[in-house]
Parts: C-alpha cells; sequence; structure tokens
C-alpha cells in the first residue's frame, strides 16, 4: 500500500477535508484524515499513518501519537463492533471493571479479543466523560459510535445479540465522527 491509494481513491474527500483548514494550517485536518483512513482500511497500519502524514506534512510519529491517544483509532485488527469499556478508576468504583470482566465471560474472550464470529471485540478505554452513568462503553461500529451508559449486564448482551442479528447500529441514533 502506498500514499496513492487515499489519494487515488479519495480525493474528493481528501480535498474536501483539507478545504475546511487554512493553507498554511492543513495539519488540523489530521483526525478526519485518520478517520478516512480508518474506514478504508479498516484499522491504522504504521503505512496508513505514514500516508496521512505526507498529505499534510507531518512526521509518521506525530500522526502515530494521535493514534495512540484516542480510542476512536485502531491500529490492532477488532470485530465488526468495538465495545470499549471505561475502566478509569471512578468508573471501576461504579462496577465497571467487573461488568468489563462479566461480559468478557459471556462472550468467551479475554478483553481485548474478538468473538469467534468476527462481530465483536471487548476493550478497555480511559475516561469516557460519563462517570457518573458508569457503567458504560462505547460502541463503534461501521455507521459510526455511540455510548451505552448505566449499563448492566443484560443491556449489553441484548445490544450485542441485536447487533449480530441486525448486523448494524440503529441509524437513526448513532452519532457520527464528523
Amino acid at each position: 500500500m502506498g500514499r496513492a491509494v487515499l489519494a487515488e481513491n479519495y480525493t474528493q474527500e481528501i480535498e474536501a477535508i483539507l478545504a475546511k483548514y487554512p493553507s498554511d494550517q492543513k495539519r488540523s485536518a489530521v483526525m478526519p484524515l485518520l478517520f478516512l483512513a480508518q474506514r478504508e482500511y479498516g484499522t491504522l497500519t504504521n503505512e496508513a499513518i505514514t500516508e496521512v502524514g505526507e498529505l499534510i506534512g507531518l512526521q509518521t510519529t506525530e500522526v502515530a501519537s494521535l493514534v495512540g491517544f484516542y480510542s476512536l483509532y485502531h491500529d490492532r485488527p477488532g470485530g465488526k463492533y468495538r465495545v470499549q469499556v471505561c475502566t478509569d478508576l471512578p468508573c471501576a468504583l461504579k462496577g465497571a471493571q467487573a461488568f468489563a470482566d462479566e461480559l468478557c465471560e459471556k462472550l468467551d474472550i479475554e478483553m481485548g479479543e474478538t468473538t469467534p464470529d468476527g462481530q465483536v471485540t471487548v476493550e478497555q478505554v480511559m475516561c469516557l466523560a460519563a462517570c457518573d452513568r458508569a457503567p458504560l462503553f462505547q460502541l463503534q461500529g461501521p455507521n459510526g459510535f455511540r455510548y451505552h451508559e448505566d449499563q448492566s449486564i443484560g443491556s449489553a448482551m441484548a445490544l450485542i445479540e441485536s447487533l449480530r442479528v441486525r448486523g448494524q447500529v440503529d441509524r437513526a441514533h448513532r452519532l457520527t465522527a464528523s
């Protein structure tokens, strides 16, 4: 994969993204370009990260630091849906760690693993900014992401099963990363 993949396949989208920023500040387009690359490749490989950097004049390490910081970017393959449970201390005090452990047990996977059907990956993340609503998780899928607060194992498993049956997040209630 080379730089040309995004540049050739998404010329109009890239131009539209870059047009939102002054020409001397095109590096500010890094986050939407990362979303575009992640949508294209499914995960942000070193090559994809380099490709985004080349488009806006950033070093690979500068772009990679953003990928490592934000839970919306993925540098490892995962399931069609990512259930990202906040287990930071305030949420853990409200039962988030036990929730995450039980969720993995119900899905018969370890934290960070993907179910055998390739549909669900459960991950721990830091701070989803809703500690008062823990346990909670951020669900990421092909149609964007959505927060699910005040969860129980029953409600989380019902959602996961409905995703498996329907195959998509309810479009009427999704948040998009644009």
